[in-house]
Formats: structure tokens, C-alpha cells, sequence
């Protein structure tokens, strides 16, 4: 691919990278050959698949479970209890991958961490920081499903864990985020005060689904479309002008004008699985062909040049990112479709 004469370069979390364009966390970056694929095709920096604090604590009693066996047993018994400082783990395996991950390629390794409780954070960011990480990316991911549990307290928890996190290690952090918040704008800018290096928008609950036969609840994974990113488009475009730190735009994109769309809005950086799922880690290198095609056929000789240009602040029609034109959509859209309808 030829980039001559466009700079594709950025900085995220205050990592250098030589183009926008981030392999997010998924299954391919999980697998050495796969994200070494991925660098090759372009891929600027890789975040690995999450450390799930569930599966580490599953595995913890695990092992507990082993060790009060044969507790009761004669002393000969204890030749049974299983050798913990060999015994793989889930952290095991994954400092591993992380190790291995920033042997194998030259560009940034991001750990990702999904906890459940202020403890585990703590001590599994520790752990992923002496590993080699380049950054550690939180996901906070909670369903706030317990009525008697206000949105404000869920907020502030989730704050706070954030300030003792980057007080605690480091390395920069980005916090992953849901749309889901009473308040976006209020709880990013509470993320920048906490100490935060960036945000990523956003996370995408895996919904359930009910199985007509058996009645019973499914787990559903589907893939990202480029519709759904209109979502963090409009909190990019909205969120730029108040944030200093790294912005991540996630979900949805699978072309180089998604990136494009999502850079101008103000993204310091676009991450994309989905469409490498579905295309093959050759896909980011159509992404960065795509996105420098649409830069030279728009004079845009930088990505510095592009990013925010068409944030809130800086659009034609500030409103267009809020509700104000609803109503005027909305028309124009019974318009059209009855219009179409009648011929």
C-alpha cells in the first residue's frame, strides 16, 4: 500500500504510533501467529483479549479445593496436593501471552483488564504492568440490574476504582466504556479527572436471547455493523472539545471511511475486530488504504490535520450531534418514505 505524502501518525495514551488504525480485543489477538498477521497488515498497536477477574478467582478456588482434599488425611497424603508454583493459571497463561505478545511484534502491547472488585483490579493491573504491558485498558462492564443500587453510587465506585488504579501502577490507562451512563459526558470528564490517559467508545453488552423451544436464556455474540458507528460518533464529536486525553472510537468500523468519519469527529485512534473477523487480518490494510484514499481525494496531508475538524464545536451544524434536529429528520424521513411509497 502506498501512504506517500500522507502522515499517518498519532498518539494514543502517549505512545507514538505510526497510523490510527488499533487491532482491538478479540479472538485473533489472543493467538500469537494471528496478531503478528495483524502487525503486518498495518495493524498500529493490538490489545489483547481481556483478563476476566471471574475465571482467575474460578481457578484460585480451584486450587483451594485441591489443597483441602486430602486435608484430613494422613501426612503421606499431602504428596497429592498439586505444586502451585507450577500450576497454570488463568493470570498465568495470560502474563504469558502478554510477554510473548511484545517479543513477537514492535508495536504496543494494551492488557486488558475486565474486574469485578476494586482488590483484583489492583492486583492484576500489578501483575500485567510487570509483564511488559505497553498500557492496560479497563472494561467496565456492569449491568446495573439491582434497583436499589442508584446509578450515582455505580459512578463513583467506578471513579474511584479508576483513581487508585493509575495511582497504583505506571503505565498509562484507558478506560473502556458502555453508552449506558445517566450522564456520558459527565462520567468521561470524570475520567480524565481520576487520572485516566484515554477513553475507548464503547463497549457492546452481549444481549441475551430467548430460545423459543427450550425456553431457555442464550448467550448471542453478533458482530459489529457500520451502522452502529453513528453511536460513538456522536459522543467523539460531542466529548472533544472537553477532553484532553486519548479517545478511542470503537464499534463499527470496517472501512477506511469509518475511520475517516470517526478521526474527523476527534477519535485519536479507530479499533476494529468485527471486520477482521469477518475479512481476515489482511482487513486493516484495506482500512489504511481506504482511509488514506479518502484523505488524498479530501487534501488532508495528516492525520493531525483531520482529527476534530468536524467535532461539535468546530461543525457547520452543532446541534446536528444533539437532539435539536430530530424533529427535522424525522420529517424528512416520512417525507422520503412516503414519497417512495406512492410511486
Amino acid at each position: 500500500m502506498s501512504t506517500t505524502g500522507i502522515d499517518l501518525r498519532t498518539t494514543y495514551l502517549g505512545l507514538q504510533l505510526r497510523s490510527p488504525i488499533v487491532a482491538s480485543a478479540g479472538p485473533y489477538t489472543g493467538d500469537l501467529d494471528r496478531l503478528a498477521e495483524l502487525v503486518d497488515a498495518g495493524a498500529a498497536a493490538v490489545t489483547l483479549p481481556s483478563l476476566f477477574e471471574e475465571q482467575i478467582e474460578h481457578e484460585t478456588a480451584e486450587i483451594d479445593r485441591l489443597f483441602s482434599l486430602h486435608s484430613e488425611s494422613f501426612g503421606e497424603a499431602t504428596s497429592f496436593f498439586p505444586e502451585v508454583d507450577g500450576y497454570n493459571t488463568g493470570v498465568d497463561a495470560y502474563l504469558a501471552l502478554v510477554q510473548a505478545a511484545r517479543d513477537r511484534v514492535d508495536v504496543p502491547v494494551v492488557a486488558s483488564l475486565n474486574g469485578t472488585h476494586i482488590g483484583g483490579w489492583l492486583r492484576y493491573a500489578r501483575l500485567l504492568e510487570d509483564a511488559g504491558a505497553d498500557a492496560v485498558e479497563l472494561n467496565l462492564y456492569t449491568i446495573a440490574a439491582d434497583p436499589a443500587v442508584s446509578g450515582l453510587s455505580i459512578e463513583a465506585e467506578q471513579l474511584e476504582l479508576v483513581a487508585l488504579l493509575c495511582e497504583e501502577i505506571h503505565l498509562p490507562v484507558a478506560v473502556k466504556i458502555s453508552p449506558f451512563y445517566s450522564s456520558v459526558a459527565a462520567f468521561a470528564v470524570g475520567l480524565q479527572d481520576a487520572g485516566a490517559s484515554g477513553v475507548v467508545m464503547f463497549n457492546r453488552f452481549y444481549l441475551p436471547d430467548l430460545d423459543l423451544e427450550t425456553l431457555e436464556v442464550q448467550a448471542r455474540i453478533a458482530l459489529s455493523t457500520p451502522e452502529e458507528l453513528r453511536l460513538p460518533l456522536r459522543w467523539i464529536g460531542i466529548l472533544r472539545e472537553y477532553l484532553r486525553i486519548s479517545i478511542a472510537g470503537s464499534t463499527g468500523v470496517h472501512s477506511g471511511e469509518d475511520a475517516a468519519k470517526l478521526l474527523l469527529a476527534g477519535a485519536d485512534v479507530v479499533m476494529t475486530t468485527s471486520a477482521v473477523l469477518r475479512n481476515g487480518p489482511g482487513h486493516i490494510a484495506t482500512i489504511e488504504q481506504g482511509l488514506v484514499e479518502w484523505m488524498r481525494e479530501h487534501e488532508y496531508g495528516s492525520v493531525g490535520e483531520m482529527r476534530g475538524a468536524v467535532r461539535r464545536d468546530a461543525a457547520a451544524d452543532p446541534a446536528a450531534y444533539e437532539r435539536a434536529n430530530y424533529i427535522g429528520n424525522l420529517a424528512t424521513f416520512t417525507s422520503r418514505f412516503l414519497g417512495e411509497r406512492r410511486r
